[in-house]
């Protein structure tokens, strides 16, 4: 085991001051959930923050617009961005006072090993979190039956990121056990091997936000230079091992010395209850998510997505002809027509055979059809407004989610 040097030079002290600063103010600041107490602190600098950011962004960066839009799932809003400056310039500003008034110090290891704690704990805990919901693909769940229909053309780049991902279970699965195994940085003597593997996850989540444009570019960059803070005690070392094929001995950094009994119990007490709390947490999250929205939800007993192929109208109404019909869950669906598509409120009541439709331009009435199904034929019957409707359709099939896996391929099958 090597330890950090005991006689720092003023550049490693410069730098290290600043890293410290603008690393702690951004766990502080883009916190996302990771850590749980942060939340409560939060709501407080918020209250301060929701005021401050929009009177910068007006009256220093004079903006052309005013900021009303705050951290949200984007995590790319213009306030994030100018939360983003105002941090990079108050650790600036710290740094320098912190220099004139700390000149006599000749190192920083016990606070370096604190800041690195805090790193380790803010990136592991983050990719758990985030592994686990790609465990049982909740952030990118298997196409719905609205993206089977639409086109390429229609996606947006982010869209189109999270068809391809979605797809496939098996890719979900690597991801997140990919992303879990950042628990390699919550113990001291894995944190270069974590710090690794972590930086091989957290670049290709950045490159993908970035070629993308999946508005998490802040995070996911931050992620990446926090892996890189966590290698540099080693970063030589590696280097000497991968390019020039010379043993080593990874650097483990020193735990300050408590002597005290009670205080060792309540470190090691507060470890273990906040990765505990993180993983139950997390767990009973995407337990709930799995059965609410994931795979596990309910289906409509009609599930599928239906083509028209008759569409009479008794009436005159100016009822537009449907092209699909869309069942998803039991009480939700849509329909495409001329106009585009309409989500609708669909139920379905297999033991009297009918379909209830209520549209949201109209939330208070309800239409009946009465249904029947032979195989992939549909056919509904009944009342849309005052016109007796008479529509026959089919249930579309999609080769994207119907193929499978086929380990012989004697040519490429790329439609």
């Amino acid at each position: 085991m090597d330890t950090i040097a005991l006689q720092w030079t003023f550049l490693e002290k410069l730098m290290f001051r600043f890293a410290f600063c603008i690393l702690f103010l951004f766990m502080f600041f883009f916190n996302n959930g990771t850590f749980p107490l942060f939340y409560f602190v939060g709501q407080m600098q918020n209250a301060i923050m929701y005021k401050f950011i929009p009177w910068l962004g007006e009256n220093v960066f004079h903006l052309p617009y005013p900021i009303t839009v705050f951290t949200n799932g984007s995590g790319d809003t213009t306030y994030d961005y100018l939360v983003l400056c105002f941090i990079a310039v108050l650790s600036v500003v710290i740094t320098l006072i912190w220099s004139v008034l700390d000149t006599k110090r000749e190192n920083y290891n016990r606070l370096y090993y604190w800041i690195t704690v805090g790193v380790r704990f803010y990136v592991g805990l983050m990719l758990i979190n985030y592994g686990l919901v790609k465990v049982v693909q909740l952030q990118f769940p298997p196409p719905n039956l609205y993206r089977l229909i639409s086109t390429y053309g229609e996606s947006s780049p982010m869209g189109l990121a999270w068809t391809f991902l979605g797809f496939s279970k098996g890719y979900n699965l690597f991801m997140g056990i990919a992303e879990l195994l950042a628990g390699l940085l919550l113990f001291r003597r894995t944190v270069t091997v974590g710090a690794i593997i972590t930086l091989m996850t957290t670049a290709n989540v950045m490159a993908v936000n970035y070629f993308y444009d999946v508005p998490v570019k802040i995070v996911s960059t931050a992620l990446v230079v926090m892996c890189l803070f966590l290698l540099v005690p080693n970063m030589g070392r590696l280097f000497n091992l991968f390019f020039k094929g010379a043993p080593t001995v990874l650097r483990t950094l020193d735990a300050p010395l408590i002597v005290s009994g009670w205080k060792r119990i309540a470190k090691y007490t507060l470890k273990y209850l906040l990765i505990s709390f993180t993983l139950v947490a997390g767990i009973t999250t995407v337990i709930s998510g799995y059965r609410q929205y994931g795979e596990g939800a309910p289906k409509s007993p009609l599930y599928g997505a239906y083509k028209v192929d008759e569409f009479k109208v008794a009436g005159k109404s100016n009822i537009n002809k449907w092209d699909l019909l869309l069942l998803q869950t039991p009480e939700y669906g849509g329909i495409k027509d001329v106009n585009g598509f309409e989500h609708v409120d669909i139920s379905t009541d297999t033991t009297k055979k009918k379909m209830t439709f209520v549209f949201d331009n109209d939330p208070n009435t309800k239409h009946h059809l009465d249904y029947k199904r032979e195989g992939d034929k549909l056919f509904l019957k009944g009342k849309l407004y005052d016109d007796s409707l008479t529509i026959n359709l089919t249930k579309m099939k999609f080769e994207l989610i119907d193929r499978k896996l086929n380990w012989i391929n004697e040519r490429p099958y790329n439609r």
